[in-house]
């Protein structure tokens, strides 16, 4: 897969810090989910490619469709139709949601643009994380440059950054 051009591998940096936080996740006895739009997925893949990953990863949500978020994941549809869904509190809808209908302690989200177009008036490479935790909950906002292909990678990045800095780190 690495030789497919856009291909999403787990590079070592990734995947170190995958199983840091799979293991953290492990000692507190906590589940994981996702819900993600802008990764497609990707973040779940770089989670579950770690060993012993089921013990602790539930599943996620890819909820790439507008409606998706609102369906799947719970995010208010009356919110998204006067603000778009790449901001803060679509972050943090999503997640919930993902943590609710995963049945998981712990929920990564990332909702975004990774281009080449904006959308809701959001410029490319806008990204919001969020990380659900039974004490915490976090956002982040980041903005990225790159092609398609570099802004998901390093959104993958940011999300396990996140969810390090909730749970190993804090």
């Amino acid at each position: 897969m690495a030789d497919v051009p856009g291909a999403l591998d787990a590079a070592e940096g990734e995947a170190s810090a995958a199983a840091r936080i799979l293991a953290a996740l492990r000692a507190r006895g906590l589940t994981l989910a996702s819900c993600e739009s802008i990764t497609g997925g990707g973040s779940g893949w770089v989670l579950t490619s770690i060993a012993g990953s089921s013990s602790v990863f539930r599943g996620g949500l890819i909820t790439y469709a507008t409606d998706l978020k609102v369906s799947l994941a719970g995010v208010d549809e009356h919110y998204v139709a006067g603000h778009g869904v790449i901001n803060e509190t679509t972050a943090r809808q999503m997640a919930a949601g993902a943590r609710q209908l995963c049945r998981a302690d712990v929920a990564v989200a990332a909702t975004g643009t990774a281009g080449p177009e904006g959308q809701d008036g959001v410029p490319p490479g806008s990204v919001w994380l969020c990380v659900s935790a039974p004490e915490r909950t976090l956002t982040r906002h980041v903005t990225l440059s790159g092609d398609r292909c570099l802004v998901r990678r390093a959104t993958v990045r940011a999300a396990l950054e996140l969810l390090s800095d909730t749970l190993v780190e804090g």
